[in-house]
C-alpha cells in the first residue's frame, strides 16, 4: 500500500507540474484517506499554464489531470466522491470549454462524460453533455461564446466560469484568448447582472490601468463589454448603467483613457494592444449611452482616434486592420452619441471640422492613413454627412482613379470604394437634379463611372494580384448602390450604366480566381433577380432567366470550375456580353491552374462546336476575338493568355470553316496581330507564338505562304532556345499538316529540321534556314542593316 507518509509531502512540496500524477492512480482503496487535499491539488493541476518564452508549458499536467479525474469515476463508489462532486464538476467544464488546447478540451469533456456516466452525482450532467461533447469543444470560438452561455444557465456553474475567465484569462498571454475571454463575460453578464455591476466590474477597473500589459488590455476589453452586456440587460427591465453599478464605477470608467495618455501608454508596442482597446471601450460606452455628452473627455476619445488615423503608418502591420475597425466603429458610435445638438442634428462646428479633417487625410502620403479616413468618412453617421455628401463623394472618388493611374494605395483604394456605397447608403437618393445631401442625377453617373473603373483594377506587387480586393469591393458596392437606386429612383439609372456593370460582373464571372468568381456570380444573379426592388434596363433580361433560373441562386457553386463555366459560356451567344464574357475567359482558358483550364476550355469549346454551321454567329466570335487581341496587344496579362487560347481554338480546328477558304479576312487579321509579337524579349511569350503560327499554318492561301516566312525567320531568332523550339514545332506542324509543302521535299525538310543543331552559331543556323526557304519555295529573309548614325563634324558646323 502507498503510504500517506511518503506521497503527502512530495506531492505538496514538488507542485502541479512535477506531480507524478500516475501516484494518485495507484492501489485507490488507499487514497481515500488523502482525498481531502489530493482535490484541490486536481483541481489546480487542471488550470495550470505558465508561460516560457513566446509560448507556454502545462498542457501535459491539464491533460494528466483529467485524466486523474477521468480515473476517480472508475475507482470510487459515488458516495466517496460525493463531497467532491461541485469542485471536480467546475473545474472539469471550465477546461473543457476556456482551455487553449483542443486536447485538454477534449479529456476534460471525456472525463466528465465519464464521470456522468459512472457517478451520476454531477449537476445537470445529461443536458450538458448533449452541448460539450467531445466534437462540439473541438471550436474554441463555439466553446466561448456558445456553449459557455449554456452551461452558465445553471446556477452551479455561473460563478464559477466568471471568476475563472476574471482570474485567469482576461490576462492570458496570447491575444485571441483575451478577446474571446471579454466576449464571453459580455454573453455571461445576463446571467448574474448583478454579480456583474457590484462585484466583477469594480475587481477590473484597477487591473485596467495596471501596470501588467496584458491584463491592462484584456481588463479594458472586459470593462466595455460587461458595461454594454448592462446596458442591452437594463433594456429588458427599464434601468439605465449608471442606475446599476455605482457612480465610482462610472468615474473610473471615465478615467482610463486620461490616465493611459498621462503615463503615455499609448506609445510603442503596449499603444498598439491600448489603441484598439480604448477605441473599443469608447464604442460600448458611447452604444451604453453613458451621460458624458460636453465633457472633457469626449475630447480626449476624439483626439485618440484621429491620432491612430494620422499615426497608422507606426503601427505593425499584423494589427493594423484590426486597429482599423475597432477606430471606425468607435467613431461611429462616438457620434451618434455625443456630437447630436438636436435630434437628426449635427453640431455644425464638429461637423465641419471632422469631414474636412478626414478628407484631408485622404490626401496623405501614408497608405493607411488614406484607409482609415476613407473608412472614417464611410462611418460617420447620416447627420454628420447631411449638406457634405458632394464634398465627401468627391473626395473619395478623386481619390480612387488618382491612386489606381498611379498603381499605388490599393488598400487605401479599396477601403474607399467600401466608403462609397456607405456614404450613398446613409445619405439615400434624391429624384432631384441636384442635392448636396443625398445621391442625385448629377453624381450618380460619376459614382458609377469609379466603381465601375475599380472593376477593371488589376495591379499586382509582390504580394499577386491585389487589385483583387479592390475589385471585389466595388462588386459589393455596385450591387448596394445600384438596389438602393432602383428602389428609391430607378429612373436615374441609365440604360448604358446598368448594360456596362452586368458586363463587367459576366467579365469577373469568367475568372480564373475562384473567390473572385463567385463573388461577381452570387452578384450578378442577386441582381438579376431582385425583385423589390427590380434593377431596370438588364440586357436580354428574358435569355439571362433561361440561362440562369431563380433555382441556380442556390444550386449553383461558382467556386466549382466543373459547374461555373458550363453556365457562364452560355453567355457567349449573347452579343451584349460576348466581348466581356469572352475576355474573363481569356485568362481562364489561357491559365495555369490545371482544373479551371480544363473545364474552361471544354465548356468554350462546346460552344463553338454547337455554331460551327452557323456562319454568322462564328463569323461574330472572330470578330469579337479580334477586337479583345487589338485592345491587348501590350497587355500581357490578356496577350500572354490569349495566344494560349487562341493556340487550343487552332489545335481543336474551332476555325475550320474559315481555314477552307482562301485569304479568308479573320486569318488575315489574326495573323497580322500575331506579327506583333515576334519582336518581344519575353521568351515564354514567343514560345506560345511560335505553336500559334504553327497552328495558323492550317488556313488556305496567301496567309500560309506568310506563316512560313514567319516561321522560317524565327529559326534565326537572336535567342537559342527559340531557335530550337520553332524547328521543333515546325517538325510537328508537318507531321500534322502534309499539305504543306511538296511530297518530293518532304523527307529533307523533315532531315533537316530534327538533325541540325539550331542552337549553333546564327551563321551556320543561317545557311539551313536558306536551303529550307529554296524547298519551301519562300524567299530567303533578309538582314536589315542599321544605317550609321552620323556625327556632324564640329568644324563644319562652326564654319
Amino acid at each position: 500500500m502507498l503510504s500517506h507518509q511518503w506521497v503527502g509531502p512530495q506531492l505538496q512540496q514538488q507542485g502541479p507540474q512535477a506531480t507524478p500524477m500516475y501516484l494518485i492512480l495507484v492501489q485507490p482503496q488507499a487514497m481515500i484517506y488523502i482525498m481531502g487535499w489530493v482535490v484541490p491539488l486536481i483541481v489546480k493541476s487542471l488550470t495550470y499554464e505558465e508561460k516560457r518564452g513566446a509560448c507556454s508549458v502545462g498542457s501535459n499536467v491539464r491533460d494528466a489531470a483529467c485524466y486523474v479525474c477521468w480515473s476517480f469515476a472508475r475507482a470510487y463508489e459515488p458516495k466517496e466522491l460525493e463531497p467532491y462532486v461541485s469542485q471536480i464538476s467546475s473545474a472539469l467544464l471550465i477546461t473543457a470549454v476556456f482551455d487553449r488546447n483542443v486536447n485538454c478540451r477534449r479529456a476534460a469533456s471525456a472525463a466528465f462524460q465519464e464521470n456522468v456516466g459512472r457517478q451520476g452525482t454531477f449537476p445537470h450532467g445529461i443536458d450538458i453533455l448533449t452541448a460539450a461533447d467531445y466534437f462540439a469543444v473541438g471550436n474554441i470560438s463555439n466553446c466561448y461564446l456558445n456553449i459557455t452561455v449554456f452551461i452558465a444557465s445553471f446556477p452551479e456553474y455561473t460563478k464559477a466560469m466568471i471568476d475563472h475567465l476574471i482570474a485567469l484569462k482576461i490576462n492570458h498571454w496570447d491575444s485571441v484568448i483575451r478577446e474571446l475571454a471579454t466576449k464571453a463575460l459580455h454573453n455571461l453578464t445576463p446571467q448574474a447582472p448583478d454579480y456583474m455591476a457590484t462585484t466583477v466590474l469594480p475587481k477590473l477597473l484597477p487591473m485596467a490601468v495596471g501596470i501588467d500589459l496584458h491584463g491592462r488590455h484584456g481588463a479594458i476589453l472586459a470593462c466595455a463589454e460587461i458595461t454594454h452586456a448592462l446596458y442591452k440587460w437594463g433594456l429588458q427591465t427599464d434601468r439605465a448603467v449608471v442606475d446599476m453599478i455605482s457612480s465610482e464605477c462610472v468615474d473610473a470608467l471615465k478615467n482610463i483613457h486620461q490616465k493611459l495618455n498621462d503615463r503615455k501608454q499609448y506609445r510603442g508596442f503596449g499603444g498598439q494592444l491600448m489603441r484598439p482597446a480604448v477605441c473599443c471601450l469608447i464604442e460600448k460606452l458611447s452604444l451604453s449611452k453613458i451621460p458624458f455628452k460636453n465633457d472633457p473627455v469626449i475630447t480626449g476619445w476624439q483626439w485618440l482616434i484621429d491620432d491612430t488615423i494620422k499615426n497608422l503608418h507606426l503601427v505593425s502591420s499584423g494589427v493594423k486592420d484590426s486597429i482599423v475597425v475597432s477606430l471606425v466603429s468607435a467613431l461611429s458610435a462616438l457620434c451618434d452619441e455625443y456630437y447630436q445638438a438636436e435630434p437628426d442634428q449635427a453640431d455644425l462646428q464638429i461637423q465641419d471640422v471632422l469631414v474636412s479633417q478626414y478628407i484631408d487625410g485622404l490626401k496623405s502620403p501614408q497608405m493607411f492613413t488614406r484607409c482609415g479616413s476613407a473608412l472614417a468618412l464611410g462611418g460617420l453617421p447620416r447627420f454628420m454627412i447631411g449638406g457634405k455628401v458632394t464634398q465627401i463623394l468627391e473626395g473619395l472618388l478623386q481619390m480612387c482613379t488618382v491612386s489606381q493611374k498611379e498603381g499605388r494605395f490599393t488598400e487605401a483604394r479599396r477601403d474607399a470604394v467600401i466608403a462609397i456605397s456607405q456614404v450613398c447608403q446613409k445619405a439615400g437618393v434624391c429624384a432631384h437634379d441636384s442635392s448636396d445631401s443625398a445621391l442625385c442625377s448629377e453624381n450618380v453617373a460619376e459614382v458609377y463611372a469609379v466603381l465601375l473603373n475599380c472593376m477593371n483594377d488589376y495591379t499586382r506587387d509582390s504580394r499577386g494580384d491585389v487589385g483583387a480586393w479592390v475589385r471585389e469591393a466595388a462588386m459589393t458596392s455596385l450591387m448596394d448602390v445600384t438596389l438602393l437606386v432602383a428602389n428609391s429612383a430607378p429612373e436615374t439609372l441609365l440604360p448604358d450604366l446598368v448594360k456596362r456593370m452586368m458586363c463587367c460582373l459576366a467579365q469577373q464571372a469568367a475568372e480564373k480566381i475562384d473567390r473572385y468568381r463567385a463573388h461577381a456570380g452570387n452578384v450578378f444573379l442577386c441582381l438579376l433577380h431582385s425583385k423589390e426592388p427590380s434593377v431596370p434596363h438588364i440586357p436580354h433580361m428574358e435569355e439571362l432567366m433561361n440561362i440562369f433560373p431563380f433555382e441556380t441562386t442556390t444550386s449553383l457553386n461558382w467556386n466549382a470550375p466543373s459547374q461555373a463555366f458550363q453556365y457562364i459560356t452560355r453567355l457567349l451567344g449573347l452579343p451584349q456580353y460576348q466581348y466581356h464574357t469572352l475576355l474573363g475567359l481569356t485568362v481562364s482558358v489561357g491559365g495555369i491552374t490545371e482544373s479551371t483550364v480544363h473545364f474552361s476550355s471544354q465548356s468554350l469549346f462546346e460552344y463553338l462546336r454547337g455554331i460551327q454551321e452557323n456562319h454568322a454567329a462564328l463569323t461574330q466570335f472572330g470578330e469579337t476575338l479580334l477586337s479583345i487581341f487589338r485592345d491587348n496587344l501590350r497587355n500581357d496579362k490578356v496577350s500572354i493568355p490569349f495566344l494560349k487560347m487562341l493556340n487550343q481554338m487552332l489545335a481543336n480546328s474551332c476555325f475550320e470553316i474559315f481555314a477552307t477558304q482562301e485569304n479568308h479576312q479573320f486569318c488575315v487579321d489574326l495573323l497580322d496581330l500575331c506579327k506583333e509579337f515576334k519582336k518581344s524579349k519575353d521568351i515564354g511569350k514567343l514560345r506560345v507564338c511560335v505553336s500559334v503560327f504553327c497552328g495558323l499554318i492550317q488556313f488556305q492561301g496567301e496567309v500560309r505562304k506568310r506563316v512560313l516566312s514567319q516561321l522560317l525567320i524565327l529559326l534565326c531568332h537572336s535567342f537559342p532556345v527559340i531557335r530550337k523550339t520553332t524547328a521543333s514545332q515546325m517538325y510537328e506542324m508537318l507531321l500534322t499538316y502534309d499539305d504543306v509543302i511538296d511530297p518530293e521535299v518532304l523527307d529533307d525538310v523533315m532531315t533537316l529540321l530534327s538533325d541540325v543543331n539550331w542552337e549553333s552559331d546564327l551563321e551556320t543556323v543561317r545557311t539551313h534556314r536558306n536551303q529550307l526557304c529554296d524547298w519551301l519555295k519562300v524567299s530567303r529573309p533578309q538582314m536589315i542593316t542599321k544605317k550609321p548614325v552620323q556625327v556632324p563634324d564640329p568644324q563644319q558646323s562652326i564654319m
